[in-house]
């Protein structure tokens, strides 16, 4: 039977922190997935970015397919509650709807629900308050369509299900920190099944402007071959692109005879900041969460700590990077994999280059990116670097996010 434990029952929490984690750490399965991003078309071929140039926001970003889009604005017809909701929302109810019919997941079943943005609801924002400059008074339905809770809360009432709801944002890490709270509440016993999820509509004049004042952003041209240069270390500016999209994961405690993959390592570290973007030169959060994740999965290396951990190190076949196309960004997480890693490098890609950055979706599509690969053992190699030597298998992967404020996820998934 599938519960989600009350927070009153005390007794249950009590007797819970008797015990020592070893006890009461669960394999977690994932038994559901659905992401959506730019590349959401057959029409998209390996070696090709699906990213387009807008000459309204004269910028690159990276936009998702019409048809689609299209579908999930059906969604509003369905309900005149959903009729008022942010892009955003609905990314993230459609995505929801997906993964959960995948895992076979009932409405009014027991589970817990997490998604996070970073940006929130966005569009309607930026709609809402160019209003209130023009008329001086807001829109009635400006305030409860804007709160970052409608994320979760949305999602909550399409699948009516029975279990906490919970909404944040922390950045670029958010999609990777709901994932680290489903792990938790699982693993603490409050609940058997979590949804978590990430979801992001920014493609907005102030949020494109917001990027290029920061000196971020793309400024590729509009003919340009690939105007996003992620994981290559020798560019000389910045080419981060915008991208949105949304991603939803079902993740149940203990093996499953139906899991796609499995959830062995979660590592997580927040660095000292010199300002509001920073990143230390060898990216020292990274290198913790790694450290984490690994030691989470194959052990704590307590015996013999530095021979023990090359041993564990070893064991990870390829790592999806963050790496959102910026020199400091995509640099210093590459000195952090190499302080972990050493002479002896996993595969490494990214899709950023593919798709943009989708802020705070970005880390469970780079999640999704390594189900992919986990599952059916084929990967893409970013075409403008060097080809990397293909790993004899690939059974363990690590994928990494990070956002401003220094906070860094890394979650390790295995093949089921």
């Amino acid at each position: 039977m599938d519960f989600c434990l009350p927070f009153g029952n005390s007794n249950r929490i009590i007797s819970a922190v008797q015990i020592k984690i070893e006890d009461v750490k669960h394999v977690i399965a994932i038994t559901g997935m659905a992401a959506i991003s730019a590349a959401d078309t057959t029409e998209n071929q390996l070696g090709k970015h699906a990213l387009s140039y807008d000459a309204q926001l004269e910028a690159w970003v990276g936009k998702l397919p019409s048809v689609l889009k299209a579908e999930i604005e059906a969604i509003r017809a369905e309900n005149r509650n959903y009729q008022a909701l942010d892009a955003s929302v609905l990314y993230a109810m459609y995505v929801s709807r997906l993964a959960t019919q995948q895992a076979g997941w009932q409405k009014e079943s027991d589970f817990g629900i997490n998604i996070g943005s970073s940006r929130g609801a966005t569009q309607l924002f930026e709609q809402y308050f160019e209003h209130f400059l023009q008329n001086s008074k807001s829109e009635p339905l400006a305030s409860p369509t804007t709160t970052l809770g409608n994320l979760s809360s949305w999602v909550a009432q399409d699948l009516q299900n029975n279990g906490p709801d919970i909404s944040h944002s922390i950045t670029c890490s958010t999609a990777l920190h709901a994932m680290l709270n489903g792990v938790a509440w699982l693993q603490a016993g409050m609940c058997d099944k979590f949804l978590v999820g990430g979801s992001e509509a920014a493609l907005t004049p102030f949020t494109i402007a917001q990027m290029k004042a920061i000196k971020t952003y793309s400024r590729a041209s509009a003919d340009a071959q690939f105007p996003c240069l992620a994981l290559d270390l020798d560019k000389t500016e910045n080419t981060m692109v915008l991208g949105e999209g949304a991603a939803a994961v079902c993740l149940e405690k203990g093996k499953n005879e139906n899991a796609l993959a499995y959830i062995t390592g979660v590592g997580y570290a927040t660095e000292k900041l010199k300002h509001a973007v920073s990143i230390s030169a060898e990216a020292l959060c990274f290198q913790k969460s790694m450290r984490m994740a690994i030691e989470d999965a194959f052990g704590t290396g307590q015996d013999d700590e530095i021979s023990a951990f090359g041993e564990m190190a070893k064991q990870v076949d390829a790592v999806v990077m963050h790496a959102p196309g910026t020199i400091a960004g995509d640099k210093t997480e590459y000195l952090a994999i190499k302080k972990i890693f050493g002479e002896r490098l996993p595969l490494l890609t990214t899709n950023k280059w593919k798709i943009g950055h989708t802020f705070g979706a970005s880390g469970l599509l780079s999640f999704d990116t390594a189900m992919h690969v986990v599952q059916h053992g084929e990967y893409e190699e970013v075409p403008f670097i060097s080809a990397q030597k293909p790993p004899k298998q690939i059974k363990n992967i690590l994928v990494n996010a990070v956002g401003f404020g220094g906070n860094a996820v890394s979650i390790l998934v295995s093949k089921a």
